[in-house]
């Protein structure tokens, strides 16, 4: 199976998407707004006059945009969570509506970065971001944007409320209570179950206690619909034994190094299923490890690409999307969700430092993202597209200047 091509939108299509975005998104965080308009009502949009003193700050390059990057501007995971949701379903004609959004809280990371999976068919709910009292302004205006329209398969709901968030007036909603982020993450796994119409075969088990080390799950959750469920430092807490169990023996993968997850754990998960660990000791590697693993492995014979049966992204080729996220901001991870379920599908990688992009995922763009193209030229090669989450001070525009490099097709010969 080839290695597909990303279908990327022009660079400055996204951007004026994401721009709009942006200027709801502001009102989340209420740091750093870009924009003091706000309005719930879409209006025609006039283009940057070549007159204007702030021309190209406000055209966005390469702040928002590069040839082969596009940035999430948000100064937090609200505004993220706002501008991906609209970047995904622009909500602007017929049929580029939800069928539901997930409104997650963000005083419960693990109950969001659960809430991924219910980014995956059929229902494909972007995630919203709330704390528990009111609406953020940018969760607010987007939710009335996307206008979702009910998903049939959740009794046509239009929201799904995660935990400690605010009800949604006027709205059909299906809501998920639970006590702790165990029972809230196997509650949205029995939601997902009865979607599905039948329990999931693989089991994603992560750490409640790093935050860091369980956030490339949501981009897989996201993807493919398998469940994340969580362990604490005192072994399997009963919330996660008894949705395991309902797995019928599944396939259960721990994310996550020894030093997080103990081995002692996976003896104990080894009574609902098989086991096995995929990780390495920091987060960025972590991410890297999480991004190339597929089981069963890839074999001589065989491409070493995502196939159905297998669990993992296997991206150990160039032609795809990927999605950078700051180590230190795990709700951005379901924020960031939905980009890993749509458009060109790409594994979630962090990074530690805002000005630097990690040995691990440098390595990792080395050896497997660079495109290569022959005789025939750029023209038949594949494409890759980076996605940036957060504003400079998650991730530089010095970072996203070396990965859009990285990405860039090459003369075979000259391939890093």
């Amino acid at each position: 199976m080839p290695p597909r091509a990303p279908r990327c939108a022009p660079a400055l299509a996204v951007a004026a998407i994401l721009t709009l975005a942006v200027v709801l998104a502001g009102c989340g965080g209420g740091t750093n707004l870009l924009h003091k308009t706000q309005t719930t009502t879409r209006t025609s949009t006039v283009g940057i006059q070549s007159e204007d003193p702030q021309a190209l700050a406000r055209l966005g390059f390469p702040m928002l945009a590069t040839k082969n990057t596009t940035r999430v501007d948000g100064a937090d995971p609200i505004a993220d969570a706002a501008a991906v949701s609209l970047a995904v379903y622009p909500s602007a004609a017929a049929g580029t509506h939800p069928t539901a959004v997930t409104l997650a809280p963000t005083d419960d990371w693990q109950a969001a970065i659960a809430a991924s999976a219910l980014m995956a068919s059929p229902v494909k709910a972007p995630i919203l971001l709330s704390g528990p009292t009111s609406l953020p302004a940018a969760t607010s205006q987007a939710l009335s944007m996307l206008a979702p329209t009910g998903a049939g398969q959740a009794s046509g709901a239009q929201v799904i409320r995660i935990g400690s968030v605010p009800a949604v007036k006027g709205l059909r909603t299906v809501s998920i209570n639970g006590s702790d982020p165990y029972t809230l993450a196997a509650g949205i796994d029995r939601l997902a179950t009865a979607i599905a119409g039948t329990p999931s075969s693989d089991v994603v088990i992560a750490s409640a206690t790093n935050a860091a080390y369980a956030m490339p799950a949501a981009g897989w959750a996201a993807e493919s619909g398998n469940p994340i469920l969580y362990v604490g430092s005192s072994g399997v807490p009963a919330a996660t034994a008894q949705a395991l169990q309902s797995h019928n023996h599944p396939h259960i993968y721990v994310l996550g190094p020894s030093s997080v997850i103990p081995n002692a754990t996976l003896k104990a998960l080894a009574r609902y299923g098989t086991v096995k660990r995929v990780g390495a000791v920091d987060p960025a590697a972590n991410s890297v490890a999480f991004a190339v693993y597929r089981d069963p492995d890839c074999t001589s014979g065989q491409a070493c690409v995502h196939v159905p049966g297998s669990f993992g992204w296997a991206m150990r080729s160039p032609g795809h999307g990927y999605v950078l996220l700051s180590a230190s901001r795990p709700l951005d991870a379901a924020a960031a969700a939905p980009l890993s379920g749509s458009g060109d599908y790409g594994p979630q990688l962090l990074v530690d430092d805002p000005s630097s992009l990690p040995k691990p995922v440098l390595d990792y763009f080395l050896d497997y993202a660079t495109p290569g193209y022959t005789a025939e030229g750029p023209t038949a090669a594949v494409y890759n597209h980076g996605w940036m989450i957060g504003d400079q001070s998650a991730i530089s525009v010095g970072v996203q200047a070396e990965v859009d490099d990285l990405l860039e097709a090459v003369p075979q010969s000259s391939a890093k």
